[in-house]
Order: C-alpha cells, then structure tokens, then sequence
C-alpha cells in the first residue's frame, strides 16, 4: 500500500511516514483457532475429517500435543486430515504466546483432556481466571481439579448430558465438544459467547454428522441455545 516498514520478524518496526497510501489486495489469513477447535473436535470423536482451507503451520504446537496423544493426522497444503479411532494418551499443555500452545486452545484440549487414558496438567500462562469452562465440565461428568493457574484433568470419564452456561467464546467451543460425545442431550446457555468466533458452528458441525441445532429463544433470560445429542 506504500508504506515504508523495516525490521519485519523482528522486535523492533521502524515506520517512515510518506504522504499517502494506495489500494491494495490482501489475503487474511486462516483462523487457526476455529481451524484447531474443528481438528480437536475430530479428536475427541473418534472421527475421519478433514479440515480445509487453513494453515497447518500456524498449528503446529497444538498438532505437536496431538501427536502425543496418539491422534493421527496428515497435512496436505492447507488441510489437516485427523483419524483418531485408538486409544488416546495424556499428554500436559502449558500456554505460550505463539508460535507456543494458544491460550485460545486450551479449553477446547481441556474437553479432550477429559477422554484419554491418564491425568493431564494444563497449566495456563496467559490469562488469569481463564478456567470457567472447567466447573461445567464438571457438571457433565468430568473430574477436573483447579488449582491457581493449574487444571488437573483425570480421565477418561464418561460425561452425559446437562444444562450448562457458556461464559466466553473459547469456553463456549468446548462445551460444544464435550457435548458431541456426552451421554444425551445437553443444552448450551449464552451461545452468543460462540458466535463472536465461529460463524454457523452448529451448520458446519451438522454437515459431518453431529445432532444438533440451534433452539431459539426458549431459556429464562431470552438467551439463544444449542442442542447436542
């Protein structure tokens, strides 16, 4: 666009201001976020799925942990196929700024913490009262202890279905996997929390076989919800 930028990839940008700038054509780049909640989906469920039009490479330390556990998957381009059929491991996580583990995967690898074979410590670095989706997990079924900025994870635990109340965006994320293999039917209060983040989350997961669906305004606080069976 005709800015003058130096020191890319550095920690340093030295900026010189020139008169005006001009139009360009700019590629965003893939979430990786909704890209790495989708693969961790496929995970969980024991699943065949590929996930398109994303980055692998912006996933590589959350794809690094996978490995460990014991999902399989395979990159090709910008796809990510995962099959994940076997027995799944513990494997603990401690969040970093990228290219390390994203805060923003975290709650999402808590639900899958709670299917493997084994105790799994989370350890989150980032933010501070960042485990409010873990009291929810709870009332599935799962048996996670928090301990400060530590999450201790031991299962795997069959979760079932309950009434459970999303409180912000990556929170929501996975409560909508831990609902796609609890026990029944479960319903997700405050879903707006998840819109700010997943455009048609129940569209794209009903078109690779979940059961659910968006119910409207039917809760106390006019609030809208989702269904997962």
């Amino acid at each position: 666009m005709g800015a003058k930028i130096e020191g890319a990839g550095t920690q340093t940008l030295r900026i010189q201001g020139v008169s005006k700038l001009h139009g360009a054509r700019h590629r965003i780049i893939p979430d990786r976020i909704e890209a790495g909640t989708f693969v961790i989906a496929a995970a969980l469920t024991g699943g065949d799925l590929t996930v398109n039009s994303c980055d692998p490479n912006h996933l590589g330390a959350l794809l690094q942990k996978l490995e460990a556990c014991g999902v399989k998957f395979a990159t090709n381009g910008e796809s990510v196929r995962v099959v994940s059929n076997g027995k799944l491991n513990a494997v603990d996580i401690s969040t970093e700024e990228y290219p390390g583990f994203p805060t923003d995967m975290q709650a999402q690898y808590m639900a899958l913490a709670t299917q493997v074979e084994g105790t799994t410590m989370i350890t989150e670095n980032i933010f501070e009262n960042r485990f409010m989706h873990a009291q929810e997990l709870v009332r599935m079924g799962a048996n996670i202890k928090v301990e400060g900025s530590h999450a201790t994870v031991r299962g795997k635990t069959p979760l079932s279905s309950a009434a459970v109340q999303c409180s912000d965006l990556r929170a929501s994320a996975s409560l909508v996997i831990a609902a796609l293999v609890a026990d029944g039917e479960t319903i997700l209060d405050r879903v707006y929390h998840i819109d700010r983040g997943y455009e048609r989350i129940e569209e794209k997961l009903r078109g690779v076989g979940a059961q659910m669906k968006r119910i409207g305004e039917m809760l106390p606080k006019k609030t809208p919800a989702l269904v997962s069976a």
